[in-house]
């Protein structure tokens, strides 16, 4: 499917925020956006919608359309939401891994293990838990978890950045061992200490 141009730029905006990058209460100008992305107002207005819509601005009556708070008390229900529909997805998903969706899984994985730094790491993990738990064949529960990998990277930027390093992630190749061997407890027990191991 071909990227529109609203599209790149609610991603750009989205990796932003999340990152910090684009602080708290900081204003989103469309005409600024649409400058810095050689556009117009269309597009910009469509894809400061999609970041209101994943709870990432907010529009203020006065004040324009500006990037929300981080709440710190919300990231335990974000993590306690993973694990309930993350191990949902798995118990799913599992028995219906191919040979070429566990290719991608070990793609993902070594991306993973292997990125230079926090954001390109970022973008891998959200992809090997997509391609792990994308056999599902749920696309609302995993639009459901991808809003919640939006919202949990946020916390992680704001509060490990600085504490981040590259370091292989002995979880993801335990998951990717319990799918293989098809052994659901095993995988979703993993999953479940995984996720809570953030908090």
């Amino acid at each position: 499917m071909t990227e529109t141009t609203a599209d790149k730029i609610f991603r750009a905006l989205m990796e932003r925020v999340v990152t910090g990058d684009l602080a708290a209460d900081q204003k989103l100008r469309q005409d600024h956006i649409a400058r810095e992305y050689d556009t117009s107002h269309v597009p910009v207005r469509e894809a400061l919608l999609r970041l209101e819509a994943k709870g990432l601005a907010k529009s203020i009556p006065h004040k324009g359309m500006r990037v929300t708070a981080l709440e710190p008390t919300e990231i335990r229900e974000v993590i306690e939401m993973r694990v309930a529909l993350e191990v949902l997805a798995l118990t799913h998903a599992l028995p219906r891994h191919t040979a070429a969706s566990l290719a991608a899984l070990e793609r993902a994985r070594d991306e993973c293990d292997t990125a230079p730094d926090m954001i390109t790491w970022d973008r891998c993990n959200r992809r090997f838990h997509l391609a792990l738990l994308m056999p599902c064949g749920m696309p609302r529960l995993m639009a459901s978890i991808e809003d919640l990998h939006i919202t949990a990277a946020r916390h992680l930027f704001a509060y490990w950045q600085d504490r981040w390093t590259a370091r292989p992630d002995s979880d993801h190749a335990a998951l990717i061992a319990a799918v293989r061997a098809q052994d659901l407890t095993s995988a979703c027990d993993t999953l479940r200490h995984h996720l809570r191991r953030v908090s």
